[in-house]
Order: structure tokens, then sequence, then C-alpha cells
């Protein structure tokens, strides 16, 4: 099976008390273009984070999309995601390479440090991202990943780049101006009145850009 381009938005799940709504909320990323979703969930206990990975499994299958699990190797396998992504704290990347395989996607948070997305890159990772791109809700206290290091990255490390932390449909064109590979969205993405539309427009914004 062919892999899937990591190019595009990358929607990342936001925090949700409701199971339903969360998997609506995507459904409607994934009717707009989206073709990499990430789970992430700080506040559901196990048993609901395996319901819920699995409805989301089942669903990105639907549309022919990409599922990674934010951080957790095991449920990951458990469900079959298409791969993980893991930040600082979450583990050895070498050994998640050497856990998940050569067909599974590992991705990498290297905050704003070109030289962990070098040592990321070395370990085998199949995208780094980098953030926050700008002032993050998600995240306050994030140091800043400038346009200028997302440049660097992009012609001096060989794999995708990723920017992600506070970005906007409004403020996305100077970070794909800079080679970015995905945009990682939360808030812009569901909090939008039309979660379909906001994602096709982010799809449009790549489009454009390489034509």
């Amino acid at each position: 099976m062919p892999r899937p381009e990591l190019r595009g938005l990358y929607a990342v799940t936001p925090d949700c008390a409701d199971g339903a709504r969360l998997l609506a909320d995507v459904e409607a990323a994934l009717a707009g273009g989206c073709r990499l979703v990430q789970y992430r969930d700080k506040l559901s206990a196990m048993p609901e984070q395996v319901c819920r990975a699995r409805a989301l499994r089942e669903l990105t299958r639907r549309f022919d999309a990409t599922l990674l699990i934010n951080d957790d190797l095991a449920l990951g396998a458990l469900v079959d995601a298409d791969g993980v992504h893991l930040g600082k704290d979450d583990g050895n990347l070498v050994a998640a390479r050497a856990i998940l395989g050569p067909d599974k996607i590992l991705g990498a948070s290297c905050y704003a440090d070109f030289a962990a997305g070098q040592a990321a890159a070395q370990a085998g990772v199949d995208y780094i991202a980098f953030g926050a791109a700008y002032p993050s809700p998600t995240k306050p206290q994030a140091a800043n990943a400038t346009v200028d290091l997302f440049f660097r990255a992009k012609a001096e490390i060989a794999v995708p780049v990723c920017a992600i932390g506070g970005i906007t449909l409004a403020n996305s064109p100077p970070l794909i101006a800079a080679g970015v590979d995905l945009i990682a969205v939360i808030t812009d993405l569901f909090s939008a009145p039309d979660i379909a539309a906001r994602a096709a427009a982010y799809q449009k914004l790549f489009e454009e850009a390489q034509s």
C-alpha cells in the first residue's frame, strides 16, 4: 500500500467531552478534504480513549484518510492507527521507529529547536513539527518558531515539515510560502461555524501554492 502524502491540512482533535460531537466534527473536516487526522486527548480516561480512537479509525478509513495517535504507541497499535506523533517526553524516537516498523508513520514535536529537528530526522521520523508558529491558545507558553526556522528546515532537513500553534486561515500563507508541508490546526478548524468549509479553504491554500 503506498504511503500517504504528508501535505496539506493536518487536523488535530480538540479536547472534547462529547464523543459524538468529536466524531461529527472530524467527519466534517474529512468531508472538506482533510486527509490527515491526529487523535489528541488529554482529558478522557483510557477506556474512552480506546473507544474514540477505534471510531476514528473506522471513520478515517471510510474517507481513505490517515489517522495518527498523539503520544501513545500502545493505543496506536491497539486500534491499528497509521502511526503516532511523539513529543520530547513521550519516548525515544529510535526505539519508537523500531517498534512501529517501516510502514507506520512517526512524527515528532521539535518545538522551536532546529537541532531537535535534525536529530529527529536522523532517528527515522517521517515528519517534524515546529511550533508554536504563532501564539497558541492550546500551549500559551510555547516558544515561537519563526518563519526563518521553517525556511531553514525545508532547505536542510530531508523530511516533511509541519507547522503548529496558533495557526489560522489568515496567517497560514507565510508558512506555506516558506515551504511548510503540513499545517496542523486545532482551534481555528474545530471552532469554525462550518468545519467542512474551513477544511476546504485550508486545502485550497496548498493547491494554490502548487499552481
